[in-house]
């Protein structure tokens, strides 16, 4: 979907105001368990920002310099502190030394299997996993490239560790969006 600097331009000319926070997000935010998120992405912040406004304590990631520096002022024009860190999600340790989470939180971007599969020592037990983006039926369009679409084996490797809470496909006016919310089993590492 872009390599770093295409983003980093992207967040650049972006107006004042983020995004609105995605609606499957909001309509299932009150499933989270209470605490702390990763939002792996993250973006400007779209969504960091209206779990921060919900008392949570967030931890944003994204590859772009520019969102993590809009996501930071959004913040701070809020009274909110958001902890953030560039990463880029198409290195093997990724994840490696970000500690655990109560949840984690990934909006349109489709994560690698290994690091899908490394996802349960990140979140604490009965921690929710909640993924949400371009499915496997979306029309593909210019913007959106076939290896960027979530299909149902992404999961897999997820399954042993975690419980599906809910699956949601949706049509809209920007395509077909899938959700997954999971639960992290108790006792599993």
């Amino acid at each position: 979907m872009g390599d770093r600097q295409f983003w980093d331009d992207k967040f650049a000319s972006r107006g004042n105001q983020p995004l609105p926070p995605e609606k499957a997000l909001v309509e299932h935010a009150a499933c989270f368990k209470k605490g702390s998120v990763l939002d792996i992405a993250c973006g400007d912040g779209r969504n960091s920002l209206f779990l921060l406004e919900r008392g949570f304590h967030v931890t944003g990631i994204d590859f772009s310099r520019e969102a993590l520096k809009r996501l930071e002022k959004f913040a701070r024009q809020r009274n909110h502190l958001v902890a953030t860190r560039q990463v880029d999600l198409n290195e093997p340790d990724a994840l490696a030394d970000l500690g655990t989470f109560d949840n984690i939180v990934i909006n349109h971007y489709r994560l690698n299997k290994e690091s899908l599969a490394r996802l349960h020592s990140l979140v604490t037990d009965e921690g929710i996993l909640f993924v949400c983006g371009f499915g496997h039926e979306h029309t593909h369009d210019p913007t959106i490239r076939p290896e960027d679409l979530i299909q149902p084996s992404d999961f897999d490797a997820v399954q042993p560790h975690f419980r599906l809470l809910t699956y949601l496909e949706e049509q809209n006016e920007i395509g077909s969006i899938v959700t997954y919310m999971f639960c992290k089993e108790k006792g599993e590492k």
